[in-house]
């Protein structure tokens, strides 16, 4: 069977699926999930069109979906996340049809996104929301046959509830990354050690005895700030929101805008979901030597076209670290303003991606059997269905909890009985 693809090369695919094969061992709630979509084939006969980082976590959800029954095309959902061992496994080991290239300019980037779509999806399975986007611009055509779409991350969250308010959203949308065992571990714990390793391969310096700002505090950015003290760095928060701001003081951190923090920070990381968050007068105030960084999902929340402007074009001084020269000081970009967890690292690790990716399989199951009584809106996936993932989580950990006794779950389903 001759899959159609675009990757960069077949031959990468044995490396891929070793790699694919290891991430599996980290993955006991997806396989869980797989072994019973195996039996049940709950997405049998659905089309999906997937744009998510093409990734060994990736490649595991992939799996799961096709052997529910879906019919699978994947494509990036960004220029510099692709694993291309990973690309070719899932096209010569998986029969998957993949569109992804490692550093693919922004013209194949999106004939990538196209290709997906020419699938005629029933669902969607979004990154940062770029096929609905498109489908709803351009690709009109297509929402005679859609049922419903998920959604992974916080920027593309932010766009969907964005349509949805404009009465512009014409589909279903599930955000996984509102559920629970989603953004309370994996932006947390997996963005803080992977924005870390990302940052850390890209240059190799010491992070202990550094200032480090992190822009933002939510739970993105409050696992970078975490992971980041926890390397000995000395960390200042910046924020808009009071509510965060004063989370951020009462966690130990320094709280300042950020043009207070430019002259002071040696490694500055993003993770705000907006743009322009380090402008040009925050560029203009920073010491030579600083260091920036992005975690979050699009490449505009540091200016680089104002970079460009004072600076001119950068020169690579190793793979990932651009070097920006501002008069007398030097200023260092890493992967291109991109998300350097994927850009320069491999992303986060499997084991917290099990539960994220458990959302997704699950999501689409539900969204599978829900979609015909579903409205037009953004939904979180349903309490217990999170629960479920978090107590299969535990189970493959070993972790044992306590169950209430029939007198606890009477005390509190009552209101007469108090002191």
């Amino acid at each position: 069977m001759t899959v159609q693809h675009d990757v960069k090369n077949l031959d990468l695919a044995t490396g891929g699926r070793y790699r694919i094969e290891w991430a599996e061992q980290e993955m006991p709630v997806l396989r869980a999930i797989r072994e019973r979509f195996e039996r049940e084939k709950p997405l049998q006969g659905l089309r999906v069109s997937a744009c998510l980082h093409v990734t060994t976590e990736t490649a595991n959800l992939m799996h799961t979906l096709q052997a529910g029954g879906a019919d699978v095309v994947l494509c990036a959902s960004n220029p510099l996340s692709t694993q291309d061992d990973v690309a070719a496994s899932l096209v010569s080991n998986y029969e998957i049809p993949v569109y992804a290239i490692k550093g693919e300019d922004n013209e194949t980037y999106y004939e990538h996104i196209t290709a997906a779509l020419d699938h005629k999806p029933h669902m969607t399975m979004d990154d940062g929301a770029d096929l609905v986007s498109v489908i709803h611009k351009t690709r009109r055509e297509l929402l005679e046959t859609i049922v419903g779409g998920t959604e992974e991350t916080t920027t593309g969250v932010i766009r969907l509830r964005a349509m949805a308010k404009d009465g512009a959203l014409e589909f279903p949308i599930i955000a996984v990354n509102d559920s629970d065992t989603k953004h309370l571990f994996d932006n947390r714990y997996g963005t803080g050690q992977s924005t870390i390793d990302g940052i850390v391969r890209a240059t190799n310096i010491l992070l202990a005895g550094r200032t480090i700002v992190v822009a933002g505090y939510g739970w993105c950015s409050r696992g970078i700030a975490s992971r980041a003290r926890g390397m000995g760095a000395n960390v200042v928060v910046t924020e808009i929101d009071p509510m965060r701001a004063l989370e951020a003081v009462m966690d130990g951190y320094m709280v300042m805008p950020m043009i207070n923090a430019a002259p002071i920070g040696d490694i500055f990381i993003t993770a705000t979901g907006d743009k322009n968050v380090i402008d040009e007068q925050h560029m203009v105030a920073m010491k030579s030597g600083a260091i920036m960084a992005n975690s979050g999902h699009f490449n505009v929340e540091i200016n680089i076209p104002a970079l460009e402007q004072m600076a001119g074009k950068p020169k690579l001084v190793r793979p990932f670290v651009e070097e920006y020269r501002l008069g007398n000081k030097s200023l260092y970009l890493l992967g291109e303003g991109r998300l350097i967890n994927l850009a320069a690292a491999e992303g986060h690790p499997a084991s917290v991606m099990d539960m994220s990716f458990a959302n997704q399989a699950l999501g689409a199951e539900y969204m599978a059997k829900n979609a015909s009584a579903m409205q037009p809106q953004v939904y979180t996936i349903p309490a217990e269905i999170d629960r479920e993932i978090a107590r299969l989580k535990l189970e493959a950990m070993g972790v044992k909890i306590d169950v209430l006794t029939p007198e606890q779950e009477a005390y509190l389903s009552q209101w007469e009985e108090g002191t």
